[in-house]
């Protein structure tokens, strides 16, 4: 059983999927079988370059295919929810491109389908999976740097405002706070937990997108300080602080390759190289989940996409975002 191959389909065949087929040929547990866009030609040349023998027309065409293990859902935000749904009762298992969805009731909705048909079902946080990540949790947790009580953490670009960006469209869930602001939301939840307090504040498009949210949340003994920005950069360093030192993770520190403990004087530095672009420890992890019929992972669970969910509806709440 553990020397099974899981076949993967892919749908949604833009930036993100190619990054992730990259890493998906790394994997000797794991075979590209099909691909599927709404354009046979664009379906026919990701399955060449990535070696996949099946190219459909349609995701549904897709779903129906009875050899597919798990499907990678890498479309835009809007359509997560639906076709996450429509996969897991086509009776696949789904990796689900984050954010799980842009609504805290259609993540809900995404979880019960898992649950109800028995199929594993997870958010792509691949960041939570990479190894500098999983240490320096380990870290932090041993006491390293005492109480952790700070994070200071962004992730900013300057976006290209173009007809046709999905980046700067409001109908497919646009905007720097879905695309990229979960990211140091995740960081501060993974080591601090559910906030008590949140507040939040956005610069706007004129579509109504936030271009820039600045946040903070507010612990019983800890507080994170966050951004993200489509209109402007950062060095993309996150920073842990606690009562006896601070941990830096490497720029970008949502893939990063290593990290620096400092206590007083003294620095430690920790090299943790990805495997291929960081994707594939993702995937490792959905084959060990499906090869011992896990429906959820231990380290990205259901709940934890849930809560992580709630976060994000609050401070959409507060800035007054509304996609529909």
């Amino acid at each position: 059983m553990k020397n099974q191959k899981i076949k993967w389909g892919i749908i949604g065949l833009g930036n993100i999927a190619h990054q992730f087929a990259t890493d998906l040929l790394l994997i000797e547990e794991a075979e590209l079988l099909a691909v599927a866009s709404r354009d046979i030609l664009k379906a026919d040349e990701f399955a060449t370059k990535y070696n996949a023998a099946k190219a459909y027309d349609s995701y549904e065409a897709l779903f129906a295919d009875q050899e597919v293990d798990i499907v990678y859902i890498a479309t835009p935000h809007d359509s997560h929810a639906e076709l996450s749904i429509k996969a897991i009762e086509s009776g696949k298992h789904v990796l689900c491109e984050k954010p799980i969805a842009l609504s805290y009731k259609d993540a809900e909705r995404m979880i019960e389908a898992s649950k109800k048909h028995n199929k594993f079902f997870m958010e792509a946080f691949w960041t939570r999976f990479i190894p500098a990540v999983q240490e320096v949790l380990a870290k932090i947790e041993s006491g390293i740097i005492g109480e952790a009580n700070y994070i200071k953490a962004d992730f900013a670009f300057i976006g290209n405002d173009v007809e046709g960006s999905r980046l700067f469209d409001k109908n497919r869930g646009g905007g720097s706070l879905f695309d990229i602001g979960v990211y140091p939301l995740f960081l501060s939840y993974i080591v601090f937990g559910i906030p008590k307090e949140i507040i939040a504040k956005a610069v706007y498009h004129k579509n109504g997108i936030d271009l820039q949210a600045s946040m903070i949340l507010q612990y019983e003994k800890a507080q994170s300080i966050l951004n993200s920005s489509i209109v402007s950069e950062s060095d993309m360093k996150a920073l842990i602080s606690g009562t006896q030192g601070r941990i830096e993770l490497n720029s970008p520190w949502f893939v990063a390759d290593g990290y620096s403990v400092f206590n007083g004087e003294q620095e430690s530095v920790y090299s943790l190289p990805t495997i291929g672009k960081g994707y594939a420890h993702e995937i490792l992890e959905c084959n060990d989940c499906i090869l011992n019929n896990q429906i959820e992972s231990k380290l990205w669970s259901h709940q934890n996409s849930l809560d992580l969910s709630k976060i994000v509806e609050e401070i959409k709440t507060q800035i007054g975002l509304n996609f529909f």
